[in-house]
């Protein structure tokens, strides 16, 4: 079993996009101070590390699947260059009400489950908002509510 840190995009890695607006290209990604090196930190202490994102402005017909892809694709390449990885990064494109991987739902972690062998005993969920806290409680993993991605590590780290 492995022991899993899921990650909320906007707001914790990434700046977060203006109101109403949806962040659709490489330009509009503002990578946050000192998430490389807390992902790479994650990485070399053998965490898998999972993005769990609600994109919303898909349902919204504001952005593409294909979009959230490129953005995801520039993400993995600026990470890279730290010799940082993101292991999965599983996408609700859903509005609110149309699923059961909205978070809080908890549909996202279990796309992960099927994929990995996680120790939730082990793991857990960091976000920017009650959301992101309320799923991953949900999922029955342990979990910060911070937009400091950094500081978050330090604490899982820390044991």
């Amino acid at each position: 079993m492995r022991n899993a840190v899921f990650l909320d995009r906007d707001g914790l890695i990434n700046r977060q996009a203006a109101p109403h607006h949806y962040i659709s290209t490489p330009e509009d990604f503002e990578i946050l101070p000192g998430v490389p090196e807390a992902i790479k930190r994650l990485n070399d202490a053998g965490f898998l590390v999972i993005v769990v994102t609600n994109q919303r402005g898909v349902a919204r017909g504001m952005l593409t699947m294909e979009q959230v892809e490129t953005v995801h694709q520039y993400l993995q390449s600026e990470l890279a260059k730290h010799g940082a990885h993101i292991d999965a990064i599983y996408v609700c494109p859903h509005a609110d009400g149309e699923c059961t991987c909205r978070k809080p739902n908890i549909g996202l972690f279990l796309m992960a489950e099927k994929e990995f062998d996680i120790d939730k005993s082990q793991s857990w969920m960091v976000g920017d908002s009650d959301t992101d806290v309320e799923a991953g409680k949900r999922y029955g993993v342990l979990s910060i509510l911070t937009n400091s991605l950094p500081q978050a590590a330090n604490m899982i780290l820390a044991g």
